[in-house]
């Protein structure tokens, strides 16, 4: 199976690697067309600021690349986020393959959010074998509120989606790289899928 987990220089990549290869797969870093779209499961990773995040992207002309892929495709943390139609973080527009835009939490709570949390509701071929109310690893100044591509939801101050899917592409706002073993089996999902 051909891995390939998006380079566009904004992403916290050898964890992701190291994950996968405790799954026994090799996952190959790439920012290359062609070997993108020859992949059998893309990973859009993502730490840092949206607005500079997407500038890179567009540079890459990876913005174009990213909502015609066919194979399943997760984006993690800001990766789903900028799956987004846009966010308030530095005002960005997003790839848009989730109609939705991406909020910040409101004063009432810490952010961000940084710790374990819960996932409820889950919805998905992405959780099979994950139990209710499992705990998986955030760190995040911004949500997607729940909509009707929401499989999985938090709450923090406010009931939000943690993770989404529309078609073959699956976003999770949770680090499954860094979720112990439920985390693990989350990434083994998706690559089975």
């Amino acid at each position: 199976m051909k891995i390939v987990i998006i380079d566009y220089g904004a992403g916290n990549i050898q964890s992701i690697k190291f994950a996968i290869k405790r799954l026994g797969f090799e996952a190959v870093l790439s920012s290359n067309e062609e070997e993108i779209k020859n992949a059998d499961k893309v990973i859009f990773p993502g730490v840092g600021e949206a607005s500079s995040a997407m500038r890179m992207l567009r540079q890459s002309k990876l913005d174009i690349l990213i909502p015609t892929l066919k194979q399943p495709v997760l984006g993690i943390c800001l990766g789903m986020q900028l799956m987004c139609s846009k966010s308030e973080e530095g005002e960005t527009t997003g790839l848009g393959i989730f109609d939705v835009p991406v909020i910040k939490f409101n004063n009432s709570v810490k952010v961000p959010q940084i710790g374990w949390n819960q996932i409820c509701e889950l919805s998905s071929p992405l959780f099979k074998n994950i139990k209710e109310s499992e705990y998986v690893y955030l760190v995040h100044s911004y949500y997607v509120s729940e909509c009707e591509q929401t499989i999985a939801t938090s709450e923090y101050g406010v009931k939000y989606s943690t993770a989404l899917r529309k078609n073959n592409f699956y976003g999770v706002q949770f680090h499954p790289e860094k979720s112990s073993n439920a985390g693990e089996h989350i990434l083994k999902n998706f690559l089975e899928l």
